[in-house]
């Protein structure tokens, strides 16, 4: 295996990508080269490290031992003494294959974040011997590695793992009543969960938290609204995934700029993003005392009043938000005249002080080549679309529903076209305004900002208000990889307790992601799941020739590539389950019940 760096040419830059790859010799003699790992852009020190664990890895995997079995000099005595019980071979079978890799990595993390400890205080074992902190393990881990109900983790899931032999347990971890039973025991640690989780990732990634990113999302039901209690948090409102159709609940997430989760918290469906705010400004202050810390938002989440009463603060509340265009339009005559500054490569910025702000006016190089694209393409469909609606022979009822759809698919482009409809007829008329093109054109890939941090470096407030991507791939993840939906509970509460167990899935997600970064910025999470996925777990299952069994529980050797992974993050596999050998009288009803199941 060997570094391969590839070359891409990007906006004027050159960019090196780098992977992992080996060489392949094919039955014609011919060499290719597989694809091991991408490590993304990686700089000059993470490069040696890869060249440097890749050299001791290959020096260790090019000299193997071979072992003798049976010893020829031990060949006679073996035959010729009864005392001594034989295998057969032959008869070897291998038996419950069931995946062992990822959830041995999400055991690793959950250990990481001190969450057995955290959970073995909080949830003691009942009277019967519930294991409550383990079903909340195992809930978690099936929710980073494979999510989806709790009725498939008890039917499927949790018998295709390790989990079980992981944890010292049996299938009682997975009971379908325990599985529900533990969600109701869990909301009333979620404070002490946060403050937890604080000291970790101080001590873990020496995380700070001076900046701190707050956003909200959505997640809806495919549930009557009629038939839910008038107490509950599933309203109809303002819905991120494009269901308005559906009730919902918002949840609103802090992180800092890593994204690293400090709280959360689930709100009514209906609730406004301008109301949440002073919520969570109470809530981390009551928390975590008072401290400088700068709040990252995007537009519409803070009110004017709430930005008044963050500056009368003692000590003030920091903030960095985005404003409404509206809010461009009224300053934009003063902003002519004031001189661009560099901020960064490709980025520029005007500063404006005025209602007690400071207003950063920012235009970014990269983003109008995006925003221009997204127009284009836009604009592109909904010129094509209108003309195919002209077209029709249709009533002109059909013709203004299908004008609706077409507005509702391209918004943006639609506000830059003037139509005309006829009053009578099924017809109608438009065109392109070019006036509003050339406003458009001259405000795509530019931002205004308004911030109380009068005394900072622009490139430092820029730097500040693009970091809530961090936010916004907290919820990417939370609805993508670990599938928070569909949730398929009614009680509200094991809703809520449905959301925690996911937070606490992205907070294993995220440790793994941020331990990856250190190594390379290409890997992420999902991939080296996937790749720990492929160990399995198998029951090798060796007859004696007293009727006994000797059970050798193995999981299988990691291929080369997870093996350098493993040590790049400075990981140990244990050491393989002792053997078990069984009686004879167990190994007989054994063989009798697989004889009257063939």
């Amino acid at each position: 295996m060997f570094l391969r760096c590839t070359e891409r040419k990007k906006d004027g830059k050159t960019h090196n990508y780098w992977s992992i790859v080996e060489n392949k010799r094919l039955d014609d003699g011919r060499v290719v080269q597989r694809h091991v790992l991408y490590l993304g852009e990686i700089n000059s020190p993470q490069a040696a490290a890869w060249r440097k664990a890749i050299e001791v890895f290959d020096a260790d995997a090019g000299a193997p031992r071979t072992l003798a079995l049976f010893p020829e000099d031990r060949g006679a005595v073996v035959v010729g003494d009864g005392a001594i019980v034989q295998l057969r071979l032959s008869q070897l079978r291998l038996c419950h294959p069931r995946q062992w890799g990822a959830c041995w990595l999400a055991g690793q993390l959950w250990r990481d974040l001190q969450l057995d400890r955290f959970w073995s205080e909080r949830l003691p074992p009942s009277r019967k011997g519930t294991r409550w902190d383990q079903i909340l393990q195992v809930l978690a881990a099936y929710r980073l590695i494979a999510p989806g109900s709790e009725w498939r983790l008890h039917r499927e899931w949790f018998g295709k793992s390790a989990m079980a032999d992981l944890l010292g347990a049996d299938f009682g971890l997975a009971e379908a009543h325990k599985l529900y039973a533990c969600h109701d025991r869990l909301l009333a640690h979620k404070d002490a969960l946060f403050s937890h989780l604080v000291e970790r990732w101080r001590d873990l990634f020496n995380a700070d938290f001076d900046v701190l990113l707050y956003d909200l999302t959505s997640t809806y039901f495919e549930v009557n609204a009629a038939d839910l209690p008038e107490d509950t948090k599933r309203r109809h409102g303002y819905s991120r995934d494009k269901r308005p159709d559906c009730p919902q609940v918002v949840i609103a997430l802090v992180v800092t700029p890593d994204g690293l989760p400090l709280a959360y918290e689930v709100l009514p469906g209906n609730m406004r993003d301008s109301k949440t705010l002073r919520q969570f400004l109470n809530r981390i202050e009551r928390q975590y005392g008072k401290a400088r810390r700068v709040w990252v938002m995007d537009r519409g989440i803070p009110t004017a009043a709430v930005l008044a009463e963050m500056r009368a603060s003692d000590p003030p509340v920091h903030y960095l938000v985005g404003t409404p265009k509206g809010r461009l339009n009224r300053l934009e005559k003063h902003l002519l005249d004031k001189p661009w500054q560099e901020a960064r490569h490709g980025v520029q910025v005007k500063l404006l002080a005025a209602d007690g702000d400071l207003y950063v006016y920012a235009h970014s190089v990269d983003r109008v080549a995006k925003e221009r694209a997204m127009r284009r393409r836009q604009m592109k469909w909904l010129w094509q679309r209108l003309r195919q609606i002209a077209a029709m022979d249709i009533s002109r009822k059909e013709m203004l529903m299908k004008l609706g759809a077409a507005r509702s698919k391209a918004p943006s482009a639609w506000r830059l076209v003037d139509l005309a409809i006829d009053n009578e007829r099924a017809s109608f008329a438009f065109s392109l305004n070019r006036a509003k093109l050339r406003t458009a054109r001259r405000r795509e890939g530019r931002y205004l900002l308004r911030t109380n941090l009068v005394d900072n470096d622009p490139a430092r407030l820029w730097q500040y208000y693009i970091q809530l991507v961090a936010v916004e791939e907290a919820f990417k993840n939370l609805k993508g990889d670990l599938a928070i939906r569909p949730i398929f509970h009614r009680d509200e509460t094991r809703i809520e307790a449905h959301i925690f167990i996911a937070f606490l899935a992205y907070c294993m997600q995220i440790t793994l992601t941020r331990r990856l970064h250190a190594l390379a910025p290409g890997l992420t999470a999902r991939s080296a799941l996937d790749k720990f996925a492929a160990v399995q777990m198998i029951d090798v299952h060796i007859p004696t020739t007293d009727g006994r069994q000797i059970v050798l529980t193995r999981y299988t050797q990691p291929e080369p590539e997870l093996q350098l992974l493993i040590g790049q993050l400075k990981l140990q596999l244990p050491p393989q389950p002792p053997p078990r050998i069984t009686t004879a009288a167990v190994a007989h009803a054994t063989r009798r019940s697989e004889d009257l199941l063939v």
